[in-house]
This record gives structure tokens, C-alpha cells and sequence, in this order.
């Protein structure tokens, strides 16, 4: 163990201490952390996209420390410690890769890139086998962003053939559910919306593009796009009419366009 991961296992029991430690740490439990936890590794994906290597640095000790916090928590409780946790993935990592790690190594780079993929997955599931896993979606986490499980809960059904040939399927889905959310009564329209979205990240993962991937970029270009019009109205974007918010929002895409 290097001296500054001994150090910060040290410093979270000073911080966890009942007698000198921080009140609100001290309160803390598993439950309590995990947003905490979710926070910091977007944070960490946020410095990753802007590309700032301090900010990343930072992010991920600020990650790290989420894990400190938990083990803590398990060591305190008699459960685990941060030795257990660093084990665990370096024996979960040495059983995935037996073409590095294995008795026999071969070149991994000599499979093509779907039957690596395969074999990973098929390690994988060996491991949710091995923990009691019945069904194909089991160990898809449920505090998994909506997106991102949908994506998650469609790949695994996919690998046991419940999948469309082609996106033709997917399109027409979509084109179905959104006729359903528009004839949908009040009551109904929150389970067509979701419907819909569904259907809409089935088709994405039709054409191969990772939906979450996709709608951080939009998301991205519709800020970048927003904040230019606002920046055209010198101040008075809420103050124009739709026409003319659509006027300055067609000059930004051309502007772009011609940069």
C-alpha cells in the first residue's frame, strides 16, 4: 500500500473517529453516500469530456474517497475492508482476462473484436451464474440512469435473441408509439412517454450508437446552440417572439456550418 492511499485510509478513520471525528461523516451510511457517489463519477465523466487533466486528477480522488468512505463504513460494521474491495476487483479483473493471466496466455489481439466481446460477456455471466442469477437481465442495476438501463436491459435480451434482424423493426416501433402517446388518454400518457423512449433507444442501438453517448452530445450542441442565440439578443432573448428566437436559432446553425 503507497503512503498517500495509507494516508487517506487514516485520515477517513480520524474523520469516522465517535469521539474527534466529523459529525457529519460520523452519521453516514451506505445509503446516505451513494449519491454522493453518483455525483462524483459524473463529475469525474464531466472533466473527462472537457478534457481538463487537473480537474480529472481531482475528480477521481474525489471518486476514490467515495470508496474509502463505503468500505469504512463495512470495516466499522465487521462486513469488509479497502484490502477486500482492492481484492476483489484484482481477482474479478485476473479471472476476465485467463488470456493474460491464465496458465496458458495467447494474444487477445489475434480475436476478432466480436468474439472478444462474447468471451467477455461470457465471463461475465459465468460470474452472475456462479452468484444465483436466473434470468438473462439479472445484475442490471436498477439506480442505473433510465437511459442507460434501457440500454443495458435491451443488449442483455438481445444476447439470448430477443432482438429485431435489422433497425427496420425498431423504426416502426417508434413510428407505433408515437401514434399510441398521441391518442393516449391523461392517465395514460406517462406509460406511452416511457413507452416511446424505450422504443426510441431500441432503434438508436439498432443503428450501433450508444444512446447515452448520443444524447450527451445533443444535449451539449443544444446548450452551445441556446447560449449563442441568447448572446445574439444581447439580453433580450425572452422578450422575442417564437419567430424570432427561430430566426436567430437558424443563423447559429448557420454560423456553425460555416465555421
Amino acid at each position: 500500500m503507497t503512503d498517500q492511499t495509507s494516508r487517506l485510509l487514516g485520515i477517513m478513520a480520524t474523520l469516522r473517529d465517535p469521539e474527534r471525528g466529523c459529525e457529519w461523516d460520523r452519521a453516514q451510511r451506505f445509503e446516505t453516500i451513494v449519491p454522493h457517489t453518483i455525483e462524483e463519477a459524473y463529475e469525474v465523466a464531466d472533466a473527462v469530456a472537457r478534457g481538463d487533466l487537473g480537474d480529472i486528477r481531482d475528480e477521481l480522488g474525489d471518486l476514490l474517497f467515495q470508496v474509502v468512505f463505503q468500505a469504512r463504513i463495512a470495516e466499522e460494521a465487521g462486513h469488509f475492508d479497502f484490502d477486500d474491495v482492492a481484492r476483489s476487483i484484482a481477482d474479478k479483473l485476473e479471472a476476465r482476462h485467463p488470456h493474460i493471466f491464465g496458465p496458458h496466455t495467447f494474444n487477445d489481439e489475434t480475436l476478432p473484436g466480436g468474439m472478444r466481446e462474447e468471451r467477455w460477456e461470457a465471463l461475465k455471466a459465468q460470474e452472475r451464474s456462479a452468484k444465483g442469477a436466473t434470468s438473462a437481465l439479472d445484475g442490471v442495476a436498477a439506480a442505473l440512469p433510465a437511459l442507460m438501463r434501457a440500454d443495458k436491459l435491451q443488449k442483455r435480451a438481445a444476447r439470448v435473441g430477443f432482438d429485431w434482424p435489422d433497425p427496420t423493426g425498431p423504426r416502426a416501433k417508434v413510428l407505433e408509439e408515437m401514434v399510441e402517446l398521441a391518442d393516449a388518454t391523461p392517465e395514460e400518457r406517462a406509460a406511452e412517454a416511457g413507452d416511446l423512449l424505450f422504443a426510441a433507444v431500441n432503434l438508436v442501438r439498432a443503428y450501433g450508437i450508444a444512446p447515452e453517448d448520443a444524447l450527451r452530445a445533443a444535449n451539449g450542441k443544444f446548450e452551445r446552440r441556446f447560449r449563442a442565440m441568447e448572446a445574439l439578443a444581447d439580453g433580450g432573448f425572452a422578450d422575442l417572439s417564437l419567430d424570432e428566437q427561430e430566426a436567430l436559432w437558424q443563423q447559429v446553425k448557420r454560423d456553425e456550418r460555416s465555421a
